[in-house]
């Protein structure tokens, strides 16, 4: 008896995964999203192995135009474009990847807090939110990065600090949303802490927009990091796609291969991504799987 009460509880997840798979792998947009991240993630993990070149080293003579030499060319140093991006992908992802981190742990605490407590709280805590949001993200970022020692940790802190706004906002609109429904006000009579009804029921339920947000976000992650290091700064002593295009800058007339190419790995990873939380976004939505 005690088998067949656990049995729905243990098949619930597992359909409703399923039929989220099923929404997403209906959208052909997602799915071409997904197949180019899987190429991304693919030259990210194992290119630096396949293609062991170091982009730092002169391996040809300056300006070399694509095809001569060096496939994709090189650079006003004479350095090879290809391996630039091969090895400039996993810096580039991974303060993605690190920054929405660090962004999703303050705007969902900030949310958490502001949607559960109201009153006082989410007077204070949205008036903070305000003042952050009304800021120019890219200046405020400028200023941050160029206060303290250019780097990959204070690029990540950077990116962190002006564009968690909106995802405490979403946190926030999702918890006003579902705590008042039955399910949390049943475990308040069980005697829940707060404590226990914000992290581990309300918030597990707010997750899906969550996650498409959190998907979003490491694309605007990666075009901060471009755009801090195509003003310079950027951390010169971490080879990135940004600071690719940001040290060719000045020779773009003369060698427009070296800032086009690390241009289109940025474009087809922002495209990657967009499109996979386009999917996510179809996928997790109840009203679009019922319809």
């Amino acid at each position: 008896m005690r088998k067949q009460e656990l049995q729905p509880a243990t098949i619930e997840p597992s359909r409703r995964f399923f039929e989220a798979w099923l929404m997403f792998a209906s959208n052909k947009a997602a799915l071409l999203g997904l197949a180019l991240g899987m190429v991304i993630a693919f030259v990210t993990i194992f290119g630096p192995t396949i293609y062991p070149t170091d982009p730092y080293e002169m391996v040809t003579s300056p300006m070399s135009p694509p095809g001569e030499e060096l496939l994709l060319g090189s650079d006003y140093l004479g350095r090879d474009i290809l391996a630039g991006i091969v090895h400039g992908a996993r810096t580039t992802v991974l303060v993605g990847f690190a920054a929405t981190m660090f962004t999703l742990i303050i705007g969902i605490t900030i949310g958490v807090l502001a949607g559960f407590y109201g009153g006082w709280v989410e007077n204070l805590l949205m008036r903070v939110t305000e003042f952050f949001q009304v800021l120019p993200g890219l200046l405020l970022a400028m200023v941050l990065v160029a206060l303290f020692s250019p780097g990959i940790l204070t690029i990540i802190f950077a990116i962190g600090v002006v564009t968690w706004t909106p995802v405490a906002r979403l946190t926030r609109a999702e918890f006003l949303k579902i705590k008042e429904r039955e399910f949390v006000m049943a475990e308040r009579a069980m005697g829940a802490t707060n404590a226990s009804i914000m992290w581990r029921v309300i918030l597990p339920n707010s997750m899906p927009p969550l996650i498409v947000a959190a998907t979003l976000g490491v694309g605007v992650a990666i075009l901060f990091e471009a755009a801090l290091s195509f003003l310079g700064l950027g951390d010169p002593n971490t080879y990135s796609w940004g600071y690719m295009i940001g040290a060719s800058r000045d020779f773009i007339w003369d060698t427009w291969w070296a800032v086009t190419f690390p241009g289109i790995a940025i474009f087809l990873t922002v495209l990657s991504i967009s499109l996979i939380g386009d999917g996510l976004n179809d996928a997790l939505n109840p009203k679009l799987r019922l319809a």
